[in-house]
C-alpha cells in the first residue's frame, strides 16, 4: 500500500505563469481602489506619528491592508526583477505637471523606475518592516514614535501604488509591451 503525502509548503514559486506579478497587481486593484487605498495609507501615516491616538478603523480591515501591501509590494519586487520588461515606453507630448504628480517625466514614461529606484533604496524585508511599524503605532497610544525615518518608504509607496496603477492602465490600452534594457538603467 503506497502512502500518500501531503506536501505542505508553498508553491508561489513553482510553476509560475508568465505575467504572474502583473495579474497580482490587477487582482490588488480589482481588491481594493486606488484612491481607498491611498487615503487609507495616509491616515495610518498619520496616527502612526501622533503619539495621543489610535486610528478609528476596524482592526480587520487594517490587517487586510497589511497583508494587501505586503504582497503588493513584493509583485512590485518581483515585476522589477524581469529580465525581458512588457511595459510600454510612452512619448511625452507636453504632459501637465497635474498629470505627472509625483512622476519625473523619465518614470512616467516609464513607470518600472519608480519600482527600480524604491527597491535600491529599501529591501522588501524594510518594506515590510515599514508597513508593520505603521500599522502597530496607528492601532494604539504609545510613549516612544518609530526610530526609522518613516516618510521616505511612505513617499516610496504611494509612487509605487500610482506606477502599478500606470502600468494596468497602459496594459489595458495596448497589448504589445516592450521596453529595452538600457531603457532601466
Amino acid at each position: 500500500m503506497k502512502k500518500n503525502r501531503t506536501d505542505f509548503q508553498s508553491r508561489l514559486g513553482k510553476g509560475r505563469k508568465k505575467h504572474y506579478e502583473l495579474q497580482q497587481m490587477e487582482t490588488f486593484f480589482q481588491l481594493n481602489d486606488l484612491t481607498a487605498t491611498k487615503e487609507l495609507l495616509n491616515s495610518i501615516m498619520s496616527y502612526a506619528l501622533k503619539r495621543n491616538s489610535w486610528i478609528k478603523e476596524d482592526p480587520s480591515v487594517i490587517y487586510h491592508f497589511h497583508q494587501a501591501m505586503q504582497s503588493f509590494v513584493r509583485a512590485g519586487y518581483f515585476l522589477m526583477l524581469k529580465e525581458k520588461k512588457l511595459f510600454i515606453n510612452t512619448q511625452l507630448e507636453d504632459v501637465s505637471p497635474l498629470v505627472l504628480g509625483l512622476f519625473t517625466e523619465k518614470e512616467y514614461q516609464n513607470p518600472l523606475l519608480v519600482f527600480k529606484k524604491a527597491f535600491k533604496e529599501y529591501s522588501i524585508k524594510e518594506f515590510d518592516y515599514f508597513i508593520s511599524g505603521m500599522v502597530y503605532f496607528s492601532m494604539g497610544i504609545y510613549d516612544h514614535l518609530p526610530e526609522r525615518n518613516m516618510i521616505n518608504p511612505y513617499i516610496h509607496l504611494i509612487k509605487m501604488l500610482d506606477a502599478a496603477y500606470l502600468i494596468i492602465e497602459r496594459k489595458g490600452k495596448n497589448k504589445a509591451f516592450k521596453i529595452k534594457k538600457d531603457d532601466l538603467m
